[in-house]
């Protein structure tokens, strides 16, 4: 009898905290519009559940233990709060088990807690009833098969083939899949962690980490500068530590160890410039760990460890300046973060730019300019896709995003017209005055997030009217495509890579004379790809095979010139290329790097090719991460 009453009392608190929380999230909304009102005081992120404005975890003590037999991490997390009069605190959760919460530190006693209904996007919030000052809240779960940031290899997808690997993508809002935080870029926390890994392998996080396997498999981290969620990021594998300079060394498996010490050669090159342009280095290291080919971009950010995509290891230190900008990122984002993701371009913005800066410095001017046409060619492709598009309104810096994936903003928008604004403020006031003003700026702002409004209050108050100068940053801003008096980059080694191109539109014989013994070789990937985009669409098939036989796009090039050239060969019908497409997508799980080619075979006016790109992604999907799978499942299946 006791039982059951306590029993029919907890129901009946369960109850009473269920209606409090609806009562007090109504109450709350306006109390929240009236903070949001100046958004430079406390902008409104509408991808988080989490009530950040009254209460905020300031650090994050994961335990955690990875299981590979059953694709599961069981985990506690162990959160720190400010000081605060909540009753209730908000966290974000995704496609996780809670089992129960605790408050408390060495006496932990449940509370009560409420899971909201879901959203497919947000996931649900996850409310903890709390006392008015609490100070430690521990949330006990486990992550689930539908967890979307986790991605569990089998040994088979790895490239020793010996054992599994699992490693995290957290952004823009996927961490809240596999910890339950207030996953939000508006609060930045330290963290620490206890992993728990078989003994065979290797625990990493972004945080301070080992350089040699643990006798036991359990790994010990620290990350005691304050950091947004999404840079939250952990991977497991048979991994070992090559060391690149006093700060700097690349984790890979053994079998890469060797091509990742060539490629990355430089990379301490990278730090010295990088410091030179904006200031000293704040994360003490910067390791890259190279993930397999699932992995679904280029490289990400996360501090002390940037992850990174096998496709870079070229074998001619071509694509380097993927790992420039993700080391430009410990500036631009991991320093100094967008407050929302509608501010994406913060982040982005300025590490394209920085990046080519760092580039210019170790291989110069010329080489950097390529990249810089490049990116401008992009630019101009992503605008005519947009413009014709759902969303023309995303072509502005400033987005709104909301009900929207913050994925959505993740475009050649934030990344290149964002660098191209930068350099014509650049050229406005002299490159001088302006990395001043940079320095300034990352060291003013360290640590901190900020909104586009915040930013752009700082410049007029720091370079524009300083130097008397009138720049209209609300058309670059809030209105959409490039403005008049956008910055004009040139370069002569591209030029003369579209008039090659040009002799082949025109059903030329280039091989005939002197460039009889032209090899692929003899040019960068960046000069290769400004041939392949400056190739007209309306050339024969035949065309493209007598490239073939010289240069061997189709077969031996690397992945990003893979991509270019297969996006071609689809427009030309040029179907001699599709066993070789057909191995880069089964292998190949970077999105940028697969996206184009099923985006042309959706389009394609043949409708076999579209069959194609079906079976294809049938046979390939499973080597994807969630987030390259389920953008090409939208390319393939729009209805669904």
């Amino acid at each position: 009898m006791p039982d059951r009453l306590l029993a029919l009392m907890r129901l009946f608190s369960t109850y009473i905290f269920i209606l409090f929380v609806l009562f007090t999230s109504c109450n709350n909304s306006s109390e929240i519009d009236k903070k949001t009102d100046n958004l430079t005081e406390f902008p409104n992120d509408f991808h988080t559940y989490s009530n950040v404005e009254e209460i905020r975890t300031t650090h994050l003590h994961l335990d955690l233990e990875i299981n590979f037999e059953n694709k599961t991490i069981y985990g506690i997390a162990r959160h720190t709060m400010s000081d605060n009069k909540a009753d209730t605190a908000i966290f974000d959760i995704k496609k996780l088990e809670i089992s129960r919460v605790t408050v408390g530190k060495d006496n932990e006693t449940e509370t009560d807690f409420v899971i909201g209904e879901p959203d497919e996007l947000l996931g649900r919030p996850l409310s903890v009833k709390i006392k008015p000052g609490t100070k430690y809240i521990n949330i006990y779960y486990q992550t689930t098969e539908e967890t979307e940031a986790l991605d569990w290899l089998p040994a088979e997808l790895t490239t020793g083939k010996k054992h599994p690997f699992v490693y995290t993508q957290g952004q823009a809002i996927l961490t809240r899949s596999w910890i339950p935080l207030q996953d939000t870029p508006l609060n930045r926390i330290s963290y620490s962690a206890d992993v728990k890994v078989p003994a065979e392998l290797m625990a990493v996080m972004s945080a301070t980490n080992p350089q040699a396997k643990s006798e036991d498999g359990s790994y010990h981290f620290k990350m005691d500068q304050k950091i947004p969620s999404y840079l939250i990021a952990l991977a497991v594998g048979d991994l070992t530590y090559t060391k690149l300079g006093n700060n700097s060394g690349v984790y890979s498996e053994p079998e890469l160890a060797e091509a990742c010490a060539y490629e990355f050669v430089d990379l301490p090159k990278m730090i010295s410039a990088a410091e030179k342009l904006y200031g000293k280095y704040r994360w003490e290291q910067f390791d890259v760990i190279v993930l397999p080919y699932s992995f679904p971009f280029g490289g990400m950010e996360n501090p002390r460890l940037t992850f990174a995509n096998p496709t870079l290891l070229a074998g001619d230190r071509s694509l380097v300046t993927v790992i420039a900008h993700e080391l430009a990122h410990s500036w631009s984002g991991n320093l100094v973060t967008n407050a929302t993701w509608d501010d994406f371009w913060l982040n982005e913005g300025f590490t394209v730019y920085f990046e080519t800066r760092i580039m210019e410095e170790l291989y110069g001017k010329d080489v950097a300019d390529i990249h810089r046409v490049i990116q401008r060619q992009e630019l101009d492709l992503a605008l005519e896709d947009m413009e014709n598009g759902d969303h023309p309104e995303d072509t502005q810096l400033k987005l709104h995003l909301e009900e929207r994936n913050p994925d959505d903003g993740m475009t050649d928008i934030a990344y290149n017209k964002g660098a191209y604004f930068l350099r014509t403020i650049e050229a406005a006031v002299g490159r001088k005055k302006f990395d001043e003003f940079l320095k300034n700026y990352f060291n003013s702002h360290a640590f901190e997030t900020i909104t586009t409004e915040d930013f752009v209050s700082y410049l007029r108050k720091e370079l524009f009217e300083p130097n008397n100068i009138e720049f209209n940053t609300d058309e670059w801003i809030y209105q959409p495509g490039i403005p008049e008096n956008c910055a004009v980059i040139t370069s002569d080694r591209l030029d003369q890579m579209a008039q090659l191109a040009e002799q082949v539109n025109n059903g030329e014989d280039i091989f005939q004379g002197e460039l009889k013994d032209l090899k692929r070789e003899d040019f960068t990937t960046q000069e290769w790809q400004a041939f392949v985009r400056a190739l007209s669409p309306e050339v024969k098939p035949e065309n493209l095979a007598l490239l073939d036989e010289h240069l061997k796009f189709s077969q031996e090039a690397n992945p990003v010139l893979k991509s270019e050239w297969y996006q071609l060969c689809i427009k030309v019908g040029y179907d001699a290329a599709k066993p070789f497409m057909a191995e880069h997508l089964n292998k190949i799980g970077r999105r940028w790097l697969i996206e184009g080619i099923y985006r042309e075979l959706a389009e394609s006016d043949n409708p076999q090719d579209l069959i194609w790109a079906r079976e294809v992604f049938e046979s390939a999907k499973n080597n994807y991460h969630y987030i390259s799978r389920s953008t090409v499942q939208e390319i393939l299946y729009p209805e669904k």
